[in-house]
């Protein structure tokens, strides 16, 4: 078989065996850009060259507590300054503001490709933060089952199963479960999150023994939800517990 390097976006590395089968999946099964959600080019990449950089990363100050962004010369955010979380600390890829529309195709929109990406985008920035923590394993936030049927998948598995396969790290998918179908948290305030989940997770398999492990969702607000996993994973005897979100808001001081 001969494919003409004249495709469009195909560029010469790609005339090998292996690259023409990726080229003719990509042909039958166009990549969407994360950002812009149209199709990438130039096929195999993950990105659109022109939508480089409009994912904004996270950077420093930062909240030493939750990773949102800050102003000052304070260490940590108000809320955190407010708050006592479970967790020992977490940090986010992007500022919310970017990636909110890319988030929310991956979320609702059935955008399971993006995860990939998100992936490389993890363990490129913050795998030396994953791996200064050593963890045992990681473990994605929960759906309840319902939503997840309904939605076809969890997108925080997807995001947890691409970070650990590219810094090497266990996923663990079946210990912690969703047991309360909680409403949609983002039009509540902290109290309301609080008390909307209380209990909302259990523990499904409690025989794998960790002791540190990094949990994994695709936006950080007020951190309940993961205060919440954190408070349930103690139970079992989980003695350090990390979060990695997408996005975060900025913190104020």
């Amino acid at each position: 078989m001969r494919i003409s390097n004249k495709i469009s976006g195909i560029k010469p590395k790609y005339l090998t065996k292996t690259g023409i089968v990726t080229v003719m999946l990509q042909l039958l099964f166009p990549r969407r850009c994360p950002v812009c959600d149209g199709i990438v080019r130039p096929i195999g990449e993950k990105l659109c060259t022109e939508c480089l950089g409009r994912l904004k990363l996270l950077t420093p100050p930062w909240c030493m507590k939750c990773g949102k962004k800050i102003t000052g010369q304070k260490e940590y955010c108000a809320d955190c300054i407010r708050k006592e979380h479970e967790y020992i600390r977490g940090r986010a890829l992007y500022e919310y503001e970017s990636a909110a529309l890319s988030i929310y195709r991956f979320k609702y929109g059935g955008r399971r490709e993006y995860a990939p990406f998100y992936g490389e985008q993890v363990a490129e920035y913050l795998g030396d933060f994953v791996r200064s923590i050593q963890p045992d394993a990681l473990i994605p936030i929960p759906l309840h089952k319902k939503r997840k049927n309904a939605r076809g998948y969890n997108q925080a598995e997807l995001l947890a199963q691409a970070i650990g396969e590219g810094l090497g790290v266990p996923v663990y998918t079946e210990i912690l479960v969703r047991e309360k179908n909680t409403a949609p948290l983002k039009y509540e305030n902290p109290e309301e999150r609080q008390n909307n989940l209380k209990k909302a997770f259990n523990i499904r398999q409690n025989d794998v023994k960790l002791e540190k492990v990094v949990l994994i969702d695709d936006i950080y607000t007020t951190g309940c939800t993961i205060d919440e996993a954190a408070r349930t994973l103690k139970t079992v005897g989980v003695k350090e517990i990390y979060f990695i979100a997408l996005a975060c808001g900025a913190g104020f001081m």
